[in-house]
């Protein structure tokens, strides 16, 4: 879980340079207003108030986004809500490049009280730079009000947070993306020049670009959970060739029951060995060694045999498998973040 939220803070960061571009004026209004004795420090109390809101506002947006996604999170569905939110993160990079017109008319719009707040905070905050005056209730209630500004990248992150299916996971996802539109931002605050447009259009288009990705990895998720025979992984494996088997079927232990036990690790977030064989139409006994805590891992998938389990955390948790048939089947934990295979052989005795 902690490489999604990584990448949350790395879209921020993608994305500050188009957030500067539709709030840079804004911050510039209040950021560079005061007397020209003033202090440095004095003149950067009011960006800082503004990031400080803005962040809060975030997190607060992320946290009932998470709610609601926890509310489709059952096992049963999780699968198809990540699926609806990769195809409408890809719809709505597409409608980003604005060469898809019919993918920008899905980005979500803004309702006019929102529009009215903005544009009253906007005059506020013009009166008084005009006038001199300082006061911080004008960038912290911009700041609150930046979590529902109707920003194509904001609203894919706020996605990304409806399907983490989780209150604390959503507000943590936001959080991070937050941060990561702050530096650039801030340093903005202190400047008076805007981008200029050919620049800002080419942000645009790599921030569709990122946003498209974001949309297929979480397609790449729900595929994983669906026990999809088309992933990025089976993709990779069929054009370079997938990674051997690390034991064979005749070196597992037999348990006091006469069950097949098969001893699979978890260290990082990554099934050791990745890929495993097991007898095919006899009973099997998976041993997993979780060696871990991290939210990613807690739960061992194979989608295709209908097994989802919880595992605790460091410790070893035994999953009995039903004598299956020959073939291949994926291996995942309960978010689809996690890439292993059960290969199903014919048994020699």
């Amino acid at each position: 879980m902690t490489a999604f939220y990584v990448s949350m803070f790395v879209l921020g960061i993608v994305t500050s340079v188009h957030c500067v571009s539709m709030c840079g004026p804004m911050v510039v209004t209040y950021a560079v207003k005061g007397d020209d004795h003033d202090s440095w420090r004095s003149r950067l109390v009011p960006n800082a108030a503004y990031q400080g809101a803005k962040l809060v506002s975030y997190v607060l947006v992320g946290l009932a986004l998470g709610a609601v996604g926890s509310f489709f999170s059952i096992d049963g569905i999780r699968p198809y809500v990540m699926a609806v939110a990769g195809l409408f993160m890809i719809a709505m990079g597409l409608g980003m490049t604005g060469k898809i017109r019919w993918a920008a008319h899905l980005t979500p719009r803004p309702p006019k009280m929102l529009v009215g707040l903005l544009r009253r905070l906007r005059r506020k905050a013009d009166t008084e730079a005009d006038a001199g005056t300082s006061s911080l209730a004008t960038p912290i209630a911009f700041g609150l009000a930046t979590g529902l500004m109707p920003c194509a990248p904001l609203q894919a992150a706020q996605v990304a947070a409806v399907a983490t299916g989780s209150a604390p996971g959503g507000g943590i996802a936001m959080l991070a993306f937050g941060l990561g539109t702050a530096p650039l931002l801030f340093g903005f605050g202190t400047a008076s020049s805007l981008l200029p447009q050919n620049l800002r259009r080419r942000v645009m288009t790599a921030l569709a670009v990122v946003v498209i990705v974001f949309g297929a990895v979480y397609l790449n998720r729900a595929a994983m959970l669906l026990g999809s025979p088309v992933t990025f992984d089976s993709v990779k494996q069929a054009v370079f060739g997938g990674s051997k088997a690390s034991t064979s079927v005749s070196g597992y232990t037999i348990g006091a029951d006469g069950v097949v036990e098969v001893p699979i690790k978890i260290i990082d977030t990554a099934y050791i060995p990745s890929t495993v064989q097991i007898p095919a139409d006899k009973p099997v006994r998976l041993v997993v060694d979780r060696q871990e805590s991290g939210a990613c891992s807690d739960q061992l998938a194979l989608p295709q045999l209908g097994i989802l389990v919880d595992l605790a955390p460091n410790a070893v948790t035994k999953i009995d498998l039903p004598a299956t048939k020959a073939g291949n089947y994926t291996l995942t934990c309960g978010m689809g973040m996690m890439s292993g295979q059960l290969v199903v052989v014919p048994a020699t005795d």
